[in-house]
């Protein structure tokens, strides 16, 4: 598990094992599994699509269990939780940006990061503040009160950033977050991803084709059989 003595992983996958069955024939996808995440450090997973990096992130995340093996946040394990309890640990310590941003157009930039953070119970005012706060040091000051419609595809992403790290979360997890970017877009979104990182010293874990933004994290490890392996 590494890092300092004494230092607890944000998220720690132990052993994790996940299989599906097509037809008759069992599908390995995740073999005894092992990844430590640790606060104010970025990870790209880099591996084929299919390899299962979607499932691990899912798990990491705790949309979905594992067959085997244990997912622990913050050093405690979350396998006998309840589906509350695990919403509860979602909603509060991870924060998740898909490669689709899957913002609500009705509502504006604003309002899309303010929701998170009012389902958690914060006052609105607090939740404007905070919300216009991380907007702005995203770069998106001046588009608070377009929707979504009315944005680039790399703001629409930025707000989906902004609102993934909305209340604060230990981890961070994002599936080709810029999957559906052109280069300098993408360029752009990732570095945004990177200040927050060293900004609030969250965990991100990032699944991404792209290796020439997968060298300049700090880490990058693959699947290979169902394990998780560290690059080079």
């Amino acid at each position: 598990m590494e890092q300092g003595a004494g230092d607890v992983p944000v998220i720690y996958l132990y052993d994790i094992k996940r299989r599906y069955v097509q037809g008759e024939t069992p599908l390995i996808i995740l073999d005894g599994a092992k990844l430590a995440l640790w606060a104010g450090q970025s990870v790209a997973l880099v591996a084929p699509s299919g390899s299962g990096k979607s499932t691990l992130l899912h798990i990491a995340g705790l949309l979905e269990s594992p067959d085997e093996g244990e997912v622990y946040v913050a050093g405690a394990p979350t396998s006998q939780l309840s589906d509350a309890e695990r919403t509860q640990i979602r909603r509060t310590d991870i924060g998740f940006v898909y490669q689709s941003h899957r913002l609500l157009p009705e509502f504006t930039a604003l309002e899309n990061v303010m929701l998170p953070q009012m389902i958690r119970g914060l006052k609105k005012s607090e939740t404007v503040k905070r919300s216009t706060e991380i907007l702005s040091y995203l770069g998106l000051g001046e588009r608070v009160r377009h929707r979504p419609a009315e944005l680039s595809g790399g703001e629409q992403q930025r707000v989906a950033i902004a609102r993934a790290v909305a209340n604060a979360p230990r981890a961070l997890l994002a599936d080709e977050p810029t999957g559906n970017l052109d280069p300098v877009t993408a360029e752009h979104v990732f570095h945004a991803l990177t200040q927050l990182v060293k900004a609030t010293k969250v965990a991100m874990l990032i699944a991404t084709h792209n290796m020439e933004l997968a060298g300049r994290m700090d880490r990058r490890v693959s699947l290979v059989d169902g394990k998780i392996v560290e690059l080079e």
